[in-house]
């Protein structure tokens, strides 16, 4: 479980973004802006969500995807900021803000898929 000192450091940190409320899940935390689910706390480490338009930027880096069990195979689309992040306002709320469009992109597709289409009357 992330250490609570550093989760207040990111909720901090990501404040300008918008309402930053996190969750405890799976030895972690899953981190929501204005209620859309756009970053994960693991091990200390912050990841954002990226989506096939964001993604390029973090791999051209040589960012790593987020791998919940390091024995295993699969990852999940969260990556860490660049260094940056941490030190630069602007660079914070540019990576941020596309991290919560990837979340709302993704909150908006899923409600989608649960909607049946409407019947028309005869």
């Amino acid at each position: 479980m992330p250490n609570k000192a550093y989760l207040d450091y990111i909720l901090d940190l990501l404040a300008p973004l918008g309402e930053i409320t996190s969750r405890s899940m799976m030895g972690g935390y899953v981190l929501y802006c204005d209620g859309v689910v756009f970053a994960l706390l693991a091990e200390n480490t912050l990841y954002l969500k990226v989506g096939d338009v964001t993604r390029p930027r973090f791999e051209a880096l040589g960012l790593r995807a987020f791998q919940p069990f390091p024995d295993k195979p699969g990852t999940m689309q969260y990556y860490p900021p660049p260094a940056e992040f941490f030190e630069d306002a602007d660079v914070m709320t540019e990576w941020g803000r596309a991290a919560v469009e990837v979340g709302r992109q993704a909150a908006a597709k899923k409600k989608g898929k649960g909607r049946k289409p409407a019947r028309r009357g005869r």
